[in-house]
């Protein structure tokens, strides 16, 4: 088949993206978990008088938990398909990563299974996250001084 053809054929049967749409939904479903998050903020901070710096941190665990929590019962997986990069960028996509390797191992044992797997995609995320916090921080130390 020639390579023209075939290019149009693939381009025929291709489906075609939605950006605007796609961007919306991120967009609003990203707000959406800004929203969600600021309520469990709110909620520790104002009902069960913590305080707001401390509320933060566990609101931050409670959306990593609600994740893992979504991810294990397979619904998180679909809510993504939907709401695209809304869901997957904040710490929630941080969390389903680990959980989904999690369990797709964990048939191979404890150790070889989840310990060895579990870290394969979020531990390139951790290595350029730790590696750019301690050159921003030099930088930061080298421009602005002690």
């Amino acid at each position: 088949m020639e390579k023209n053809k075939y290019k149009q054929l693939v381009d025929k049967h291709t489906p075609k993206e939605n950006r605007m749409y796609n961007g919306m939904i991120a967009f609003l479903s990203g707000g959406l978990m800004g929203v969600l998050g600021q309520f469990i903020l709110q909620l520790y901070s104002y009902y069960l008088d913590i305080p707001t710096k401390e509320a933060g941190t566990y609101m931050i665990i409670t959306l990593i938990f609600i994740g893992c929590l979504l991810t294990c019962f397979g619904f998180f997986d679909k809510w993504v398909n939907f709401c695209k990069a809304g869901l997957f960028i904040p710490i929630t996509g941080f969390a389903h990563a680990m959980m989904s390797a999690a369990l797709d191992y964990k048939k191979e044992g404890l150790v070889t299974g989840i310990g060895a797997s579990m870290f394969k995609l979020a531990g390139a995320v951790i290595i350029f996250g730790v590696v750019s916090a301690y050159v921003f921080g030099l930088l930061r130390l080298i421009i602005f001084g002690g």
